[in-house]
């Protein structure tokens, strides 16, 4: 009996190992139905093939895992639940996820993708449950909600408005969200479940779209941000082999994008920016399933134009989530609100697509830097609270949402980031693998049997090794290409097993390394960093400092630096505080830049800094404090004449002060409010950290001043002298046409104050007037960056 027991055992623990490496399997293997038109030159791996080991990413990775475990379901399922007329009890979510917030929802989408992608690259099975059960509460609601498979928590009349040019905030957006969350549990946690949801979605959108004409769904995608929506959808073909869905995909193609773009012309300005590159990543992704290379040439030619003439050092790119100049023109774009952290997530997507189609050297230095510098930068690695905008502006701090009552566009892919650090470490074709990232981590080759394993301290460590296990013990033929930085240029060293190798170890190449490589073989390299200077495309005289990779930040204090000030809200440019100068234009960085003896990855200016030197740390490092990462260079003689322009400006604004009777900032609802603002048809935004406002054809808009009623007074207006376009207007006061104003490049590259003298006879014996301002017709009125009331001389 004991042996039969025994046996019973056996046999029982056998099948229970054959079930769970079934299942283990069948979430590994490759599930997409569709495969690729075209050639990938390299493969990304899996995943659940990398592991990472301790370092900054293992514990970014760490924190959002934590919180991704600690968010509740039934919060972020409320309002699913209650727009398909469930039953909830949980306490709502704030921020953009709100019970009446247009954009709720989102956030469901981007935790299913976390969650997912986290379990990948973890195996932690008590996420995935928790993920799975989210799956089936989604499929309750989608039930309810009829048989259309519509599936949101805000109802189909979002949708309707978005048809209709009505005001909507970005319905598709917010479905393109929970596709790609839907679609990942399927993929990476092989939940059967997810993938019906997906279906019965894609059978409304498709019912939905099949309504509208082409020009419709043209003019639907033009007046609303619809994020990826072409994207999701093919990944959803590719897993489902249903030619109907990659058809609607692609009626998600905005052409005033795209067309633009295949002409191989810059449509890229004024346009909003995390609308527009999803969309090409979706275009990246049909090329793909296609083969259609007018895809092909629509993607590259769009990166070209965002990662290398709308980019800053960061790898970042937007401001006030907009490019609004042309390409090459930046150095007047650093402001509170610049590099939008969803931008960088989605462009480095559509760099990954473009360096598996052709590896080149170029995509990965671009990844390595994004990555660093714009993502592992807005991410706090004391609780995992992310980024909205990263500053470019100096003397400003990191601004970070909080853990139930923000829920940003790029909360919702600060989710997604730490759980994917892993996915383009490493790639492989037919003779071996690429190694493009230097981060302390664990592949899993199971296609050859063999594990490499990546141990490094990067950047602290200026190099990285590679240790070989095969796990039969056999000898493994293979090529082993290791990317050689743009910023190595000084003397790389390779070893293998101690041996100093004969390798022409150029920057921006691949070294290759192919033999038959034994269980336990080394690889060490020696890849020696340097300062040099990322500068500004029109302006070099302004540049942001970097060692190797990585942008290095200026810490400025913790001045006013508080929780209220860093949680839950964006950075403005009216906490800004002044910052030194640098004064050594035409030097060598190397020359007033220095390592700070005993502290890794620290240095410190020598001598050039007014009025004092600064300690620079990297950027991914720093937190907690004001900082600066662009400098204006200047040489002595540069230095002499700013210190005599800043001593006028400050001695005009001393003046202006002085005068001062009533201020409008604009942009500004208290400000405006205060003012008893009123206006139809009028846009508004932030550009150079000051807020405009504008009439548009048709338009209007008038504020309420204060004035002296004994003594005369003059209106001020501040607008942007670049501004162009048809910008011809009068300026009513009382009603009363006191000037007319046109603007067309007042004063390319600086803002403009142009004062209007006001008859006395139209403020005498008044408190207040009211200042209206009307714009001819087709014309605009503005954009104004500030009204002021001022005592006349």
């Amino acid at each position: 009996m004991k042996r039969t027991i025994n046996i019973s055992m056996l046999i029982l623990a056998a099948i229970i190992f054959a079930v769970n490496v079934t299942s283990v399997l069948a979430v590994s293997e490759k599930i997409e139905k569709v495969e690729p038109k075209i050639k990938i030159e390299a493969k990304p791996f899996n995943l659940k093939q990398v592991r990472l080991l301790d370092g900054p990413f293992k514990i970014a990775q760490d924190v959002m895992h934590k919180y991704l475990l600690e968010l509740e379901s039934d919060r972020l399922l409320h309002s699913f639940r209650l727009n398909a007329g469930l039953p909830s009890t949980a306490e709502p979510l704030g921020g953009w996820e709100k019970p009446d917030g247009e954009l709720r929802g989102h956030s469901m989408g981007h935790y299913l993708s976390a969650c997912a992608m986290m379990y990948a690259s973890t195996g932690d099975e008590t996420l995935k449950e928790k993920a799975d059960k989210i799956v089936a509460e989604l499929a309750k609601c989608q039930k309810a909600l009829g048989d259309s498979g519509y599936l949101s928590a805000y109802p189909e009349s979002f949708i309707e408005r978005a048809e209709k040019r009505q005001r909507v905030w970005a319905p598709y957006y917010t479905l393109h969200k929970i596709y790609a969350g839907l679609i990942d549990m399927y993929v990476h946690c092989g939940d059967e479940q997810a993938l019906e949801v997906a279906k019965g979605m894609a059978k409304w959108v498709k019912g939905r779209t099949d309504k509208l004409t082409k020009e419709q769904m043209q003019t639907m995608l033009e007046h609303t941000e619809q994020g990826g929506m072409n994207e999701a959808l093919c990944n959803l073909y590719a897993v489902t082999g249903d030619s109907e869905i990659l058809e609607v995909a692609r009626r998600f193609d905005q052409n005033s994008y795209t067309e633009p773009l295949y002409r191989q012309e810059d449509n890229m300005t004024e346009q909003h920016v995390n609308s527009f590159i999803p969309n090409i990543v979706g275009t990246a992704r049909e090329y793909e399933l296609t083969g259609d290379k007018k895809e092909r040439k629509i993607a590259a030619y769009f990166w070209d134009q965002v990662a290398n003439h709308r980019s800053y050092a960061t790898g970042g790119t937007s401001n006030h989530e907009g490019w609004t100049t042309k390409a090459d023109i930046l150095a007047n774009e650093l402001s509170s609100n610049t590099h939008e952290t969803c931008c960088t997530y989605n462009i480095l997507k559509l760099t990954r697509h473009l360096f598996m189609w052709e590896p080149k050297v170029e995509f990965a230095d671009f990844y390595e830097r994004g990555l660093y510098n714009g993502i592992l930068a807005t991410i706090n690695p004391e609780n995992a609270m992310t980024m909205y905008y990263v500053p470019m502006a100096s003397g400003l701090f990191k601004t970070f949402c909080t853990p139930r009552d923000s829920f940003w566009c790029c909360t919702g892919t600060g989710m997604e980031n730490p759980a994917k650090y892993g996915d383009s470490i490493y790639f492989y074709d037919n003779e071996g693998i690429f190694v493009n990232l230097f981060i302390a981590s664990e592949l899993n080759w199971e296609q050859k049997a063999v594990v490499i394993r990546q141990e490094t301290r990067f950047p602290e460590q200026e190099g990285t090794s590679l240790i070989i296990n095969t796990e039969d013990k056999e000898e493994k033929a293979f090529r082993i290409r290791i990317r050689i930085p743009y910023w190595a240029t000084k003397t790389v060293t390779v070893k293998i097993n101690g041996n100093k190798q004969n390798v022409n170890a150029r920057p921006s190449s691949y070294i290759s390394l192919e033999r038959k490589w034994k269980d336990g073989d080394r690889i060490d390299i020696d890849m020696p960093m340097s300062l040099h200077l990322h500068r500004m495309p029109d302006d070099k005289s302004v540049a942001a400092i970097m060692y190797g990779p990585l942008v290095l930040a200026a810490e400025l204090g913790s001045a006013e630096v508080t929780d209220s000030k860093m949680y839950g809200r964006y950075s403005t440019g009216e906490e800004q505080i002044d910052i030194p100068v640098i004064v050594a234009l035409g030097k060598d960085v190397s020359e007033w830049v220095k390592p700070l003896a005993g502290a890794p990855l620290k240095f410190h200016t020598v001598g050039a800094g007014r009025p004092y030197d600064v300690t620079l740390i990297p950027f991914h490092k720093l937190f907690g404090q004001r900082y600066a990462i662009y400098w204006k260079l200047y040489n002595e003689e540069g230095w002499e004449d700013y210190k005599e322009k800043l001593e006028r400006k400050r001695a005009v604004e001393q003046e202006r002060q002085a005068r001062m009777i009533d201020l409008v900032k604009t942009n500004n609802r208290e400000s405006e409010r205060g003012h008893n603002f009123q206006g139809e048809n009028v846009s508004r935004g932030r550009y150079s950290d000051r807020g405009w406002i504008q009439a548009n054809p048709g338009g209007w808009f008038s504020y309420r001043l204060k004035v002296l009623a004994d003594k005369s007074v003059v209106l001020m207006c501040t607008y942007w002298g670049a501004d162009v376009g048809q910008r011809e207007f009068d300026i009513l006061l009382d009603g009363k046409k006191i000037a007319t104003q046109k603007i067309h490049e007042l004063s390319p590259g600086q803002f403009v104050d142009i004062k209007y003298e006001i008859p006395r006879e139209l403020t005498e014996g008044k408190e207040f007037v009211t200042v209206k301002f009307q714009p001819h017709p087709g014309n605009t009125a503005g954009g104004i960056f500030g009204i002021a009331m001022l005592k006349a001389k």
